[in-house]
């Protein structure tokens, strides 16, 4: 059995001990104004894409846009076909890291509300293409957003700035967590 699925396929990653995941590519304008919205991650505040596990109840396309409403209050148009797709390594909540694949589905942007679910958890920025393919941590969803935009890389910046990783991104946090409590402690 092919772990591959065909473009608008519901599939159960699961099943085939392949996990498979669903993102929106949130994006406005046009031409130089062209933006691509990029979202924290929770846990390792990490530029990404909204993402999530399909829903049983919705289409791959209607869940990806359900996660842009979830994590950044978007609404708009989502593409009936993926883009693309990428791979990352997921954090579970056991400790372990699994390989999951990502289908990308492109979002035009319609409206951005002023409150929903994930309000809080999460901090969402406007990018120019280059901006976003940059900050992103995995190089194939960089390459993604370049494409995407029809943007080259290696014209727009010469040596790009590295992503943090996630023992740097740990180590940021832990002095953030010591200089308040030393703050605490002074006080």
């Amino acid at each position: 059995m092919n772990d591959v699925s065909q473009a608008g396929e519901k599939t159960e990653g699961r099943k085939s001990g392949k996990r498979r995941q669903i993102a929106a590519l949130p994006w406005r304008g046009e031409g130089e104004a062209l933006r691509i919205l990029l979202v924290s991650s929770r846990e390792t505040r990490r530029w990404v894409i909204p993402k999530g596990w399909p829903m049983k109840d919705r289409s791959d396309p209607e869940a990806a846009a359900q996660e842009a409403y979830e994590e950044a209050g978007l609404k708009g148009v989502i593409a009936a076909k993926p883009f693309g797709e990428y791979p990352y390594l997921k954090r579970l909540k056991n400790g372990q890291a699994r390989l999951v694949r990502v289908d990308v589905f492109p979002l035009e942007v319609t409206a951005q509300l002023e409150t929903w679910p994930e309000q809080g958890q999460r901090t969402l920025e406007w990018m120019t293409p280059v901006e976003a393919a940059l900050a992103v941590q995995e190089p194939e969803l960089r390459d993604l957003i370049a494409c995407f935009a029809g943007v080259d890389l290696a014209s727009e910046h010469d040596t790009p700035t590295k992503a943090p990783t996630p023992v740097r991104v740990a180590f940021q946090r832990l002095r953030r967590r010591v200089t308040a409590l030393w703050g605490r402690y002074r006080s």
